[in-house]
């Protein structure tokens, strides 16, 4: 069953979202979902970049007993305001806010709270869990890095141009100099939103994620961590979920699965973002989806609620 969840922010701003509740009486074992980077509402998408995670995460939980609650970032769907103006931290901050409101719902267990992010919502996820121990019970990390953003940045954008075709690459050195040009700017700078060649960026954002090194949040997680990224994640380097591993003082289990890529579709051929928009007219992973339920179920106690034969909660 799904409800309408509102957050009230520090700053008092209502993040929009929606509450999924499996069938039975509660009160049930929750999860907070945590979408990637950008102008994202609750079910992960954007219009140009339709992930659709939410909707059969959530429908999959609800099967096996496990509430959630996803919302729209600020300025996207019914959410207020203007996410251009949105630094890393707020982010963070209101992704805090959301655990609590999650935690305080009558219908659900505070004693059996989950995070679950994608991308950077994977990296929130990596703070919660190491700010709020007494909060979080487990956290799924979905295409996460562990490294600073500046280095995640470079890392992306060097993956990134191997993908594209041979006469582009060949303007490497040149968009590369351009890029580092605007990324001085932007650390020079102090506004919120700054506009390059006419194009506005969400600066303040920018120079948050780059100075935030997500080992710091990683070395302090005590509660169970699945880490998940795809082998032909251009996005992410693959290789970070060994970083996490080690990083990591409670039990973590990785998993690089083959031919997934950063929209958690698989695809057989050479990986690259021009594939997204064939991939993401297909539905995400159903092993992964399989592997994450099954996963915070026994995490958070839901076996005795609830199944995989149990009828789910209906996902707008």
């Amino acid at each position: 069953m799904d409800t309408h969840f509102s957050v009230t922010a520090d700053d008092g701003v209502p993040l929009a979202g929606t509450l999924t509740l499996p069938a039975g009486t509660g009160p049930h074992p929750a999860v907070l979902v945590l979408h990637g980077s950008g102008p994202l509402d609750r079910d992960g998408d954007t219009p140009k970049l339709p992930v659709r995670l939410g909707p059969p995460l959530a429908a999959a939980l609800a099967a096996a007993g496990i509430a959630s609650l996803r919302y729209d970032r600020r300025g996207v769907g019914a959410t207020p305001g203007d996410w251009r103006a949105s630094g890393f931290t707020d982010i963070r901050a209101d992704a805090a806010a959301a655990l609590r409101a999650l935690s305080a719902d009558p219908a659900v267990r505070p004693d059996a709270l989950a995070v679950l992010g994608h991308s950077e919502g994977a990296v929130h996820a990596m703070g919660l869990a190491a700010r709020q121990p007494r909060d979080v019970r487990a956290a799924v990390l979905l295409a996460g890095y562990a490294r600073d953003g500046r280095s995640a940045l470079r890392w992306q954008a060097r993956s990134l141009f191997r993908g594209l075709p041979a006469p582009l690459r060949l303007l490497r050195r040149p968009a590369f100099a351009a890029g580092r040009r605007v990324l001085a700017r932007v650390r020079r700078g102090t506004t919120d939103v700054m506009r390059v060649l006419g194009v506005p960026l969400n600066a303040r954002w920018m120079r948050e994620n780059m100075a935030h090194d997500s080992r710091d949040d990683l070395a302090a997680i005590h509660a169970p961590v699945l880490a998940v990224t795809g082998a032909k994640d251009v996005q992410v380097s693959p290789a970070d979920l060994d970083e996490m591993r080690r990083l990591v003082p409670g039990p973590a289990e990785i998993h690089r699965v083959p031919d997934l890529t950063h929209v958690l579709r698989r695809d057989p051929g050479r990986p690259s973002v021009r594939a997204y928009g064939r991939l993401l007219r297909e539905p995400v992973d159903a092993e992964l989806i399989a592997l994450v339920t099954e996963w915070l179920a026994e995490r958070l106690g839901a076996g005795e609620r609830g199944g995989a034969d149990a009828p789910a909660g209906r996902v707008s």
